[in-house]
């Protein structure tokens, strides 16, 4: 089996044996769960030491054509863009395991879809067949509904029903748009390279139309405004460790859609280059009012991604190599920190049972390594120097500037209701007069430790050396800017 199959299947297989087995065995059940993700992490994390970085192409390609009469393939294959989502998929992956420790109830059935959602998440980010990637997108919609309504919290049914109305209704639009874009390639295929090739031939007004759909598909995912109601539901119903990959990964699937319909569709894309840009700016303002104004720290955090996956589409409005290249520096740095952010948080409260921050107070002298990762969490989102948050987000601002010049201060706007929130969480949580109840609060444990270290290393590193992610990514993204330079 060829190695993209390789990391792709041993989610799916490790899931297919647990739910082979007696329900009444936990350890085994998670140890087989941690050992598959584990794996899958060890084979992706080896990637990158034999990719490419001078070329744009797609590289470990794997294809069996399952149907040449409908133009159908089993076609795998990573670039700058999606080897970057693989790598971070496959690690968030094992922290969500690792902080599923304390689920004891249903646990065959919980580890299982959380294996099944890492094969899918996989798949999208692997495909280069359309057909391939839809089947994928839309298998995430299954694990992701079981693990919100049988796990989730007191509003676990509406926020599950929620999530999976708000995208299939964004699929139908994806659907219509590869359809449409199906029927116009001359051999009738969904690879991707047949239908680049069909799609970028289009008139401008059939282009502008199927852009329009995939921007409402996709940005249902991503999400945008107005197309984000169902997330914050989504995020306070569901078990930490699913917003760990809720927020960390499946946000970012919309935006890495976005990235490949919009080279494919250039015409409509600087067209509508001033809408791109106008609900990144919306959503950079909206999201971050709404993040001052919560009281639950859950909340906050599903508010704030809006506020970043706002930036992330900024980086992408912008069209120029500094913008396209913060953009998707963003995704990772964003899918780290709102990893690192919902892991704590749901530490927290296991312990507690409270998400307001007002129930907190001095928690810096009683449990000093969460007051380290969670100002360090915050701090990154704030877009502080020397953490990831900031390189994304200063290539952001100055690839904004470029194009829109002094209109890039409302992004700036974004950067302070950050900081606002995130200094105000830090006070309420760690400083203030002690509370009795939380004298025997416990630390963070090992295990705990084991799922924190990986985040924070990655922010860190991302933010004092983020040179070996920007040479993976910079080939692919010189070769996107190039395409909209030249229609400029």
């Amino acid at each position: 089996m060829h190695l993209l199959s390789l990391i792709l299947w041993v989610p799916f297989f490790g899931a297919v044996l647990i739910a082979l087995l007696p329900a009444a065995q936990p350890r085994l059940i998670r140890g087989l769960a941690l050992f598959h993700a584990g794996l899958a992490l060890l084979l992706s994390w080896s990637l990158p030491v034999a990719f490419d970085h001078s070329t744009a192409a797609i590289q470990f390609v794997e294809q069996v054509v399952w149907s040449s009469s409908i133009g159908v393939s089993y076609a795998l294959g990573v670039d700058g863009l999606s080897l970057p989502m693989v790598l971070l998929a496959t690690l968030l992956s094992v922290v969500a395991l690792l902080a599923s420790k304390p689920m004891k109830s249903g646990a065959r059935g919980y580890h299982a879809w959380l294996l099944i959602l890492e094969f899918a998440v996989l798949g999208v980010f692997m495909a280069q067949d359309w057909s391939l990637f839809f089947m994928f997108w839309e298998l995430t919609l299954i694990p992701l509904f079981f693990l919100i309504d049988l796990w989730g919290g007191e509003k676990r049914h509406t926020a599950s029903l929620s999530f999976v109305l708000y995208t299939m209704g964004g699929s139908i639009f994806i659907l219509i748009g590869l359809i449409i874009a199906y029927r116009l390639t001359p051999a009738h295929s969904f690879a991707m390279t047949a239908i680049a090739e069909a799609a970028t031939a289009l008139p401008r007004r059939e282009q502008v139309w199927l852009l329009l759909a995939f921007l409402i598909g996709f940005g249902v995912k991503i999400p945008i405004f107005p197309l984000h109601g169902w997330l914050p539901l989504a995020h306070v119903e569901a078990p930490s460790p699913v917003s760990i990959l809720l927020s960390g990964i499946l946000l970012k699937m919309g935006a890495y859609g976005l990235l490949r319909v919009t080279p494919i569709l250039p015409e409509a894309t600087v067209l509508l280059q001033p809408l791109l840009a106008g609900i990144a700016l919306i959503s950079i303002v909206y999201g971050g009012l709404l993040a001052w104004r919560q009281s639950d720290l859950k909340a906050m955090i599903a508010y704030s991604s809006i506020s970043h996956m706002g930036v992330v589409l900024l980086g992408i409005s912008a069209l120029n190599p500094l913008g396209l290249l913060g953009a998707t520096l963003q995704m990772a740095a964003h899918g780290l920190i709102a990893g690192m952010l919902f892991l704590l948080i749901g530490l927290l409260y296991e312990r507690t049972h409270s998400r307001e921050a007002a129930d907190y107070g001095a928690l810096a002298r009683i449990t000093p390594r969460f007051a380290l990762f969670i100002t360090l969490a915050l701090l990154a989102g704030m877009g502080m120097p020397g953490l990831a948050g900031f390189v994304a987000e200063l290539h952001v601002l100055i690839g904004g500037f470029q194009h829109w010049g002094w209109l890039m201060l409302l992004a700036s706007l974004g950067v302070l209701m950050s900081a606002a929130y995130g200094f105000r969480t830090i006070g309420g949580l760690f400083t203030g007069p002690p509370r009795p109840e939380l004298a025997d609060l416990p630390d963070l444990r090992p295990w705990e430790l084991a799922a924190v270290l990986p985040l924070a290393a990655g922010l860190l590193l991302l933010g004092l050396k983020p040179a070996p992610l920007i040479a993976l990514m910079s080939a692919k993204v010189a070769e996107l800017a190039a395409i909209f330079a030249r229609l400029m």
